[in-house]
């Protein structure tokens, strides 16, 4: 089962098409450190073609393609195709096409696609459920299968029960997406992944914070939880030089309204009419999909009314190593993220780069700020507190450095991808036993 100690792995996730996602980094480069070690480790995407900041990193097929599972979630033929119609239908270059056209389903759809993909085999992709682990059992068998969020769980019961390896499900950020759903999907989907929970070992949420909160819903004893905070690789992070002349504030996740950005300028354009702060700048970068693009318009419509246009800059959608030439040029982030939030894996980029986080007091920002000493809180959802949290901490250029510093520390000791993977392969012998004593 295990030769030199060494574990036979394989982690699902969904592809993004054309869009980065804090999770699919976090999965991508955990794989790569298992793969380092010596683990043999498979990543296989569903949906999508898996890409990141660094390309496509799966050399596996895509299962469940995107226009497959929505054929057959509304049409009953399309569960009963042939296979060279399957194939040709989740060629990358088509799924990617189709991503690009944003939300493909109604809420209605949406809803009732989340509940079939939830109920696995007593849902509608039966026929991808198949291939994907007929597939899985053409290949060394696995010691142990990671599903990469909850949504996925649909697949734990016949992983199970056709490949006899332990199911581990990460626990990511569903509440919020499960939560969005139109009733009476919405309860009913909970109720499925609560069913769905018996068929997995092990549950690895990525906070503490977020782990209480799953636990509480899915309900669920402590013995089947094992917390793992996210962790980054490190390559190509480094602390900044100086501090920027004029101070530049930054932003750094998706940009939309649930994680702030319209309280973030908001903060800004208060700061910059009551000149608390002179010159200051803001730098706002990250994904930014068809759905964002009116919003964000109207945001840049503000500022330019305001006068302030030609000291607010926004890059969407950056590379890997432009993202960390823009934490360079900043003197701390804020994502005043309105939900709550699973983690936040830009502010260990943040302070990986020596910059210190400015982060609203719930979620789980106060346990990540507590663990690093990289970051300073406030109250949430409200402007003005932002915006004093920034302007105290603005004039005082060297608490600004000592944070920056803490931070860096903390994510080399405590938050490098290194640090997960060992955390990760812990909570994965902890499943293999238990997987065990069930059988």
């Amino acid at each position: 089962m295990m030769a030199s100690g060494n574990l036979n792995i394989v982690h699902i996730l969904p592809g993004t098409g054309g869009m980065v996602c804090g999770s699919c980094i976090r999965d991508v480069a955990l794989v790569r450190e298992l793969k380092r070690r010596g683990h043999d480790t498979a990543l296989v995407p569903l949906y999508l073609p898996l890409f990141t900041e660094q390309g496509d990193p799966s050399d596996t097929p895509i299962f469940f393609g995107g226009i497959n599972v929505y054929l057959q979630q509304k049409f009953r033929w399309f569960r009963h195709t042939p296979g060279w119609l399957d194939r040709l239908l989740d060629r990358p270059s088509l799924l990617r096409m189709a991503s690009r056209g944003g939300q493909m389903t109604s809420p209605r759809d949406l809803g009732e696609l989340t509940l079939s993909m939830l109920r696995g085999q007593e849902g509608n992709q039966v026929k991808e459920i198949d291939k994907l682990i007929s597939w899985l059992e053409s290949q060394p068998r696995p010691d142990v299968v990671c599903l990469s969020n909850g949504l996925l769980i649909g697949l734990a019961g016949a992983l199970k029960k056709r490949l006899g390896c332990a199911v581990v499900c990460t626990l990511q950020g569903e509440d919020t997406f499960l939560d969005s759903l139109p009733q009476p999907y919405a309860d009913q989907a909970w109720a499925e992944l609560r069913a769905q929970a018996v068929h997995v070992d092990l549950f690895v949420p990525v906070s503490r914070f977020y782990g209480s909160v799953m636990q509480e819903r899915l309900k669920l004893e402590d013995a089947r939880f094992q917390v793992v905070e996210n962790g980054i690789d490190l390559a190509g992070f480094s602390m900044r030089a100086a501090l920027p002349s004029p101070p530049v504030v930054g932003y750094l996740a998706r940009m939309s309204p649930e994680k702030g950005l319209e309280v973030l300028v908001d903060a800004y354009l208060m700061i910059r009419r009551e000149n608390r702060v002179p010159g200051l700048r803001l730098h706002v970068a990250g994904g930014r999909m068809s759905g964002d693009v009116s919003f964000v318009a109207k945001l840049e419509q503000r500022i330019k009314d305001a006068g302030y246009s030609g000291e607010v800059l926004f890059r969407p959608n950056l590379e890997r190593e432009e993202k960390q030439a823009f934490l360079q040029g900043l003197t701390l982030l804020s994502v005043p993220a309105i939900y709550g939030e699973a983690f936040g894996l830009y502010l260990l980029e943040a302070m990986a780069s020596g910059v210190p986080v400015v982060q609203p007091r719930h979620a789980a920002f106060p346990e990540i700020i507590a663990g690093t000493g990289g970051g300073r809180l406030y109250e949430p959802n409200s402007a003005e507190a932002l915006a004093d949290a920034w302007t105290e901490l603005l004039r005082q250029p060297e608490e600004i450095e000592a944070l920056g510093r803490a931070g860096r520390t903390a994510v080399e000791n405590h938050f490098s991808v290194a640090a997960m993977a060992d955390r990760v392969l812990e909570g994965y012998t902890k499943a293999i036993a238990l997987a065990g004593n069930e059988a």
